[in-house]
């Protein structure tokens, strides 16, 4: 294996973020492994979806593991916000060649997400593919992902399960979706995942409880790794017999809806 410290030999390293983004902040050594928390702090270019993000987990960090640079001295690069209507990744080649010049002079280069894992319902993995097509070395540490603890927690099929990503805003195509979605889930047995911006949550759940079938299993997690985190389980009947308050989501807590026809 080739070391990261001669040119032409560097790598990007995958740094997971807590998953609080938008509630309380839990003390991060309960979260993320302090292996991974004293790596993350010997690393000094980061590109990441949101530098005011990275630079509170950087703080925090800190106070488990000293930091190799001041803050304000470390390399903090964003990823290219994607252009109107182009594919994801379609930036032109001299974007990742600029964002990756440590890690190709030999060096190392840390991603990060705002939330959970980078390059899973995140743009990063544009970051990551260009690190491949340039030969470099990828080093993904472990942290949590919202998808695969919403997965565990729902009781859903967990050995097939499929993201989806965000619903269309639209009521009509957000429905023809929802519906298609659920008779793959029939069909294969196959638990369909998606997310949504947190101040939809509660309006995406009643979408949900009013298009899909009554038998078929809806769960929703929320603020999982949070205070006030959790996880729930029905069929979409009991749903519709819940009273309105208990089929509400709090605005500002991430969520997962998962459901199995």
């Amino acid at each position: 294996m080739s070391s990261p410290d001669r040119p032409g030999t560097g790598r990007l390293v995958l740094v997971p973020n807590t998953l609080d983004l938008g509630a309380a902040p839990e003390p991060i050594a309960q979260v993320l492994p302090v292996g991974v928390l004293q790596r993350a702090a010997g690393l000094r270019h980061w590109v990441v979806e949101n530098a005011k993000s990275t630079r509170a987990f950087l703080k925090r960090c800190d106070a488990v593991a000293p930091l190799a640079l001041p803050l304000q001295q470390l390399d903090i690069q964003e990823l290219p916000r994607p252009r109107k209507g182009a594919a994801p990744g379609a930036d032109a080649p001299q974007d990742w060649e600029r964002l990756l010049a440590p890690a190709l002079a030999g060096g190392e280069v840390a991603l990060q997400s705002e939330a959970g894992l980078p390059g899973v319902a995140d743009p990063g993995a544009a970051l990551v593919m260009a690190a491949h097509r340039a030969g470099l070395a990828v080093e993904p540490l472990p942290g949590p992902s919202s998808l695969t603890l919403a997965v565990a927690a729902s009781g859903l099929n967990g050995q097939r399960f499929a993201f989806e990503g965000y619903l269309p805003q639209d009521a009509a195509a957000r429905a023809q979706r929802v519906k298609t979605l659920e008779q793959r889930s029939r069909q294969e047995g196959q638990t369909q995942l998606v997310i949504e911006t947190p101040y939809r949550n509660t309006a995406l759940l009643q979408a949900l409880v009013a298009q899909l079938s009554p038998g078929t299993w809806l769960s929703v997690a929320w603020g999982l790794t949070s205070a006030g985190g959790g996880c729930r389980t029905l069929k979409v009947s009991q749903w519709r017999q819940l009273p309105a308050d208990q089929r509400t989501l709090a605005s500002d807590l991430p969520a997962v809806f998962m459901w199995l026809a």
